[in-house]
């Protein structure tokens, strides 16, 4: 069964919630999609929205280049080939990760699809379920209460508050969860807004609550350095994000940075499965914890993302809440959330239906 035709849009999907984290504001939500029509009438669908500044490409930059690829090197070849495909297709966009995703997670639907299996029936199912956390933005801490009791009342148990503007303030919001709600899990994201004597202000002034865990506090270019100075009791709490997109990058924070215990793989910076998968393999044997992370993102990356993380053993947090805020999106369906656990519909490929 071949390959009969790729067809590219972009659209934004908008946020209920705008919302502010460590270096920018998040008001609008384009997504790149790309769809990938086999010879029986079967679509596999793919979307991407990629970070400029954490990878290097654009949303905008993923559409404009998505309509200028030549897609002869897919039409006319057979479904079955994906796993050449795949390669193929990661050696074309290797430095373009929002192309590479989107047509790489299209690639797995539409093959899965053909096979009539879920996506993680293809990788092999290892969890049936995980809890996801939800996250807050930078705000006042009033506004970050009201809204941790909203997602409270949704179910949710697991949180994340974005930080790394000023660890006093970022204290004090986190511990008047942590007074308000007790039962909750509490996680922080600095998105490399701390340097090692912010950290440790932070943790010290945390020191009566329960962290789960640190994400990404420092910048890319000094995680390494910063998290050999930590303290190890802190170290082994801290989650390597932005630090972290390729199995190169694994490999590196292996050897130089061992202290840093927990992994975060997003689609959106290894340019889809293919890539994310070679992560995890190295995960599984490091003794690494992974959590899957994400962007604000259409429920069909989201719903690759969770496929592949239930495919492995070393899957310990899912923050998989990019497309719960959304005001609309393209497709319904691929996965199913319940007190704030996530988990697949059992339907084929990545599960979705496309909205008429």
């Amino acid at each position: 069964m071949k390959i009969k035709n790729v067809r590219v849009y972009g659209r934004d999907l908008g946020t209920i919630r705008p919302y502010t984290i460590a270096y920018k504001t998040i008001s609008e939500v384009m997504n790149a999609f790309v769809e990938i029509e086999i010879e029986n009438g079967i679509i596999g669908m793919g979307a991407s929205n990629s970070s400029k500044m954490v990878v290097g490409q654009s949303v905008e930059e993923t559409i404009k280049h998505l309509n200028d690829v030549d897609f002869s090197y897919l039409i006319g070849q057979r479904i079955t080939q994906v796993e050449g495909l795949l390669r193929e297709t990661h050696a074309k966009f290797i430095t373009l990760p929002g192309t590479h995703a989107a047509i790489d997670i299209a690639l797995h639907d539409a093959f899965t699809q053909f096979l009539k299996i879920p996506l993680v029936n293809y990788f092999g199912q290892q969890q049936q379920a995980l809890s996801t956390s939800i996250t807050i933005g930078i705000k006042n801490v009033e506004e970050t209460l009201s809204e941790a009791e909203e997602y409270y009342r949704m179910g949710f148990r697991f949180l994340k508050i974005k930080t790394g503007l000023n660890p006093e303030l970022d204290s004090e919001r986190v511990i008047k969860i942590a007074e308000r709600m007790p039962d909750v899990v509490l996680r922080v994201d600095a998105n490399q807004g701390y340097n090692t004597l912010d950290l440790n202000e932070f943790v010290k002034r945390t020191a009566k609550i329960k962290l789960e865990l640190i994400e990404q506090p420092f910048s890319t270019e000094n995680f390494i350095k910063c998290v050999n100075e930590l303290d190890p009791s802190i170290a082994q709490f801290v989650v390597a994000d932005e630090s972290l997109r390729n199995p190169k990058d694994a490999l590196q924070l292996l050897k130089e940075a061992s202290g840093c215990k927990i992994f975060n793989i997003k689609l959106m910076k290894t340019g889809g499965l293919l890539v994310a998968k070679q992560i995890a393999y190295i995960a599984e044997n490091s003794k690494v914890k992974l959590m899957w992370g994400c962007n604000d993102e259409s429920v069909v990356s989201i719903a690759a993302a969770l496929h592949l993380a239930l495919s492995s053993r070393s899957t310990k947090f899912l923050d998989l809440d990019g497309s719960l805020d959304l005001i609309k999106d393209v497709v319904t369906g691929g996965f199913v959330i319940s007190k704030g656990k996530m988990s697949l519909t059992g339907e084929n490929g990545l599960g979705i239906q496309k909205k008429d």
